[in-house]
């Protein structure tokens, strides 16, 4: 028997037992420092992803310092983090195509140093279209670098709702 392929949506809310805290252990401690972690759940990432108020802009890093702060531990899961908001985005746009209007502003959620994600839906052209319609400036990516928000700093969330 075949297993039904799931929805993004279902992906976004199964949770799967997380938040999780877990402390560093010796192998990741190399690459990710000392303490403890959060492995996030997928709906506190798509949270914090719609809490992104149009013409603002917040970087992965910077969800994961915000679920850190809520979960008091030294940092978030880089790599959990990273799926779940590439989770969120298709989940909205999934939604989108419901008919749904009320989605998460994936779009606004920038890779570190501001750049666009490619494996966002439509990629980064999708990406930088709708931040362009927002008032954002997009500087082209040179080689490997994707494109990003020009002066992103600026415009990026000080405080999440």
């Amino acid at each position: 028997m075949t297993k039904k392929k799931m929805t993004w949506t279902e992906k976004l809310n199964d949770s799967k037992d997380l938040p999780k805290i877990q402390e560093v252990t010796e192998n990741l401690s190399r690459r990710w420092g000392t303490g403890k972690f959060v492995i996030p759940a997928p709906l506190e990432v798509d949270a914090i992803m719609r809490s992104v108020p149009k013409g603002k802009v917040m970087t992965i890093n910077d969800i994961r310092d915000c679920l850190a702060k809520k979960h008091g531990v030294n940092f978030a899961c880089p790599i959990t983090t990273g799926i779940f908001a590439w989770i969120a985005a298709n989940a909205a746009e999934e939604s989108y195509a419901a008919g749904k209007k009320d989605i998460t502003p994936w779009w606004r959620t920038l890779k570190t140093g501001g750049e666009l994600n490619p494996k966002y839906p439509g990629g980064t052209g999708e990406q930088a279209s709708r931040l362009i319609s927002e008032g954002h400036t997009i500087i082209p990516g040179k080689g490997k670098k994707a494109p990003m928000v020009k002066d992103y700093e600026k415009k990026i969330v000080k405080k999440v709702r």
